[in-house]
């Protein structure tokens, strides 16, 4: 059995054409399947339409959660729910072509756990969120020991050992394209070319993205926490060295006191590095504090079948 997990927040322009699109390609596949749709607190028509395509296809199930708790939650919920052998994650937007879902099926069948699709061109997108993607994932690769394919999102096919073993992951700060690639087995890439949304707007602003690309960062690396020993460690060295060098000025040749300039920017530099680090550590304590209040990651309102 397959299992597709659709995340959907305010998506009622494009559900009825990706619900066609969607059941037009997997009706061509020799599979059961059921369609999980995770409704994240939307608050157009998402829920009714959802409700309705319930009504119509025995094989939908719609996941109404409490209120907005965010993608990686929604996706999670889906994970949490869904019964098939294999489980296809795909976003409503269309940026994804649910016409790849085959290959994606095909690498599965020939062994591997993990079939991400990776992403050659983004039509649609502006050359600035383009360049600091790409961005984002080769640092973030440099920074961890943990292989995050670059170039790649949710859309993805996991197998069912995949799917339990990410069950078993509690924490609350979830960076999903991270677990996928943390809990290991065979995995291999599918390219293919994304296209722009269908309809409607992009839930996506810079700063949200900035939000989440500190979620991966701080989620995944301690090495924000090291360089700040190791800059902390440099600045004393060099302040010691910059005071060996004052004594020696002063005894050979005597000191005249200015400097004022100097001295206000050493100390303003030094005062934005503590500020910068003592922000990083702010930001693992708050995740830190996040993971101990042991909350649940999500609520249901309701689960609806036919």
């Amino acid at each position: 059995m397959l299992s597709i997990i659709i995340p959907a927040y305010n998506e009622e322009e494009v559900l009825e054409e990706f619900y066609r699109r969607l059941t037009g390609v997997l009706s061509k596949i020799d599979l059961p399947y059921e369609l999980v749709f995770v409704n994240d607190g939307s608050r157009d028509r998402t829920l009714q339409l959802l409700e309705g395509l319930s009504q119509q296809d025995e094989r939908v199930v719609v996941i109404d959660l409490s209120r907005n708790f965010g993608k990686e939650v929604a996706v999670s919920a889906g994970i949490d729910f869904c019964k098939g052998d294999a489980v296809v994650i795909i976003d409503a937007d269309l940026q994804d072509p649910p016409e790849l879902i085959p290959a994606l099926i095909k690498q599965w069948q020939n062994g591997y756990d993990n079939v991400y699709a990776r992403r050659i061109s983004r039509q649609g997108e502006s050359k600035l969120k383009k360049a600091t993607s790409y961005l984002f994932y080769r640092f973030i690769r440099g920074m961890t020991h943990i292989d995050i394919p670059a170039d790649t999102g949710d859309f993805r096919l996991l197998s069912r050992r995949a799917v339990d073993a990410l069950k078993q992951l509690p924490e609350r700060n979830r960076f999903m394209k991270g677990l996928y690639a943390w809990i290991g087995y065979p995995a291999i890439a599918v390219d293919y070319r994304r296209d722009p949304r269908y309809a409607g707007e992009t839930k996506w602003n810079y700063w949200k993205l900035w939000n989440f690309a500190l979620e991966g960062i701080t989620s995944f690396t301690e090495v924000p926490l090291k360089l700040a020993s190791y800059v902390g460690g440099f600045m004393a060295f060099a302040a010691f060295c910059y005071g060996a060098y004052m004594i020696i000025k002063t005894v050979i040749f005597g000191n005249d006191v200015p400097g004022y300039p100097s001295l206000l920017v050493a100390i303003l530099f030094l005062g934005g590095i503590q500020l910068v680090f003592i922000g990083i550590l702010g930001e693992y304590l708050g995740r830190a504090f996040a993971e101990i209040k042991q909350r649940p990651l999500y609520f249901i309102n309701k689960i609806i079948k036919k």
